[in-house]
């Protein structure tokens, strides 16, 4: 018996005791592992239990079909921001012959429920996730199908277990503030991401980190959680910018904060850098073509997605070849300051 009937028959026997259990017929077991909608919901989940129960794993050599697919998987699908990542997994995928499908689901935090289902169908080779976590209930039904995943510049803070690539977002922080105070700012404020992503309070302490080192105060109120957004940016940045001790200097945490705060200066009156110096986060290529052209810290976006094509690869070659069992891999890649036009030494005079 070869080694593909061998994991057909081993697997046959066991789905055949959960069909028995669950009183239903292999079909609609087979429709289960498959994705298949045409299933009602408390059988597929009296069906799912029963799996989870038994630890049932599909024998990669159980399947004669060859994924032909990497699937990439948004919250948000950003055209700016965005598209440095599916760039970086386009040119994995290219390499080994596989197309990208992009996908649009759930909220930052996770993908939508009902994604889950369309992804067991199109079983691909491989699954990135641009989210904070993945709930454990999703990565055992992905692992019990035999499709790798990995999460791209996690939010939050993954499980040990779930193989991520991510950014150092500390040191970029760090590495924004102490550039503005090199050129002599002291009143800095902040303005991250929300307060329930992990990047965001990274950024946010790497800021800290620069301000106390130089025994610089820290005034809470120029510290600010906003939503990466252009908008977002603008908002905040507009009222910290109309206090009479507004801030000579802001540390951005996105490249899109930082227009919004280029934008909420300007309808100020204010000038940037002479006024107000601004560092935004990210590096995306608009902040060469803005005026003045943004300075930020360069997180390698495009790398990123690079890299988590090749980890998912890999995972799924692990797990033909009966390996896979080691710690999840965890990879964090270096930032760096890009210095342009828009930071400068703090005004001779400020109000």
């Amino acid at each position: 018996m070869s080694k593909s009937a061998e994991a057909l028959a081993g697997d046959r026997v066991r789905l055949a005791d959960v069909a028995t259990e669950a009183g239903v017929s292999l079909a609609t077991i087979s429709k289960v592992l498959n994705g298949k909608p045409d299933v009602a919901a408390d059988t597929r989940e009296r069906v799912e239990s029963l799996l989870a129960e038994r630890g049932y794993r599909r024998r990669t050599g159980a399947s004669a079909a060859q994924p032909e697919l990497i699937e990439l998987v948004f919250h948000e699908l950003d055209r700016i921001w965005s598209m440095e990542l599916i760039d970086g997994v386009e040119s994995i995928a290219k390499e080994h012959g596989l197309s990208v499908v992009l996908t649009v689901t759930g909220d930052r935090h996770s993908p939508g429920i009902e994604w889950l289902e369309g992804v067991l169908r199109r079983r691909p080779a491989g699954v990135i996730l641009v989210f904070s976590e993945l709930a454990p209930a999703l990565r055992e039904r992905l692992r019990s199908r035999a499709i790798p995943f990995v999460i791209v510049d996690p939010a939050g803070d993954p499980s040990p277990d779930v193989p991520s690539v991510g950014s150092a977002n500390w040191s970029g922080g760090l590495a924004a503030t102490r550039h503005l105070i090199e050129l002599g700012h002291r009143r800095i404020a902040a303005i991250t991401g929300p307060d329930d992503m992990m990047c965001s309070l990274a950024r946010l302490d790497g800021f800290r980190s620069a301000m106390k080192s130089a025994e610089l105060p820290i005034d809470p109120s120029f510290e600010r959680f906003g939503d990466f957004h252009v908008e977002g940016g603008r908002r905040i940045a507009l009222e910290l910018l109309s206090r009479p001790d507004r801030p000579t200097a802001i540390f951005a945490g996105s490249d899109l904060q930082a227009l919004g705060t280029l934008e909420a200066a300007r309808s100020l009156g204010l000038r940037v850098p002479d006024d107000l110096s601004i560092v935004g986060y990210d590096d995306i290529p608009l902040c060469k073509w803005v005026s003045p052209r943004l300075t930020t810290v360069h997180q390698p976006l495009r790398q990123m997605g690079v890299e988590a094509a090749r980890l998912v690869l890999s995972l799924g070659h692990d797990e033909a070849d009966g390996g896979g069992s080691g710690p999840a891999a965890r990879m964090d890649l270096a930032t760096s300051l890009v210095v342009r036009d828009s930071s400068g030494p703090p005004p001779a005079v400020t109000p």
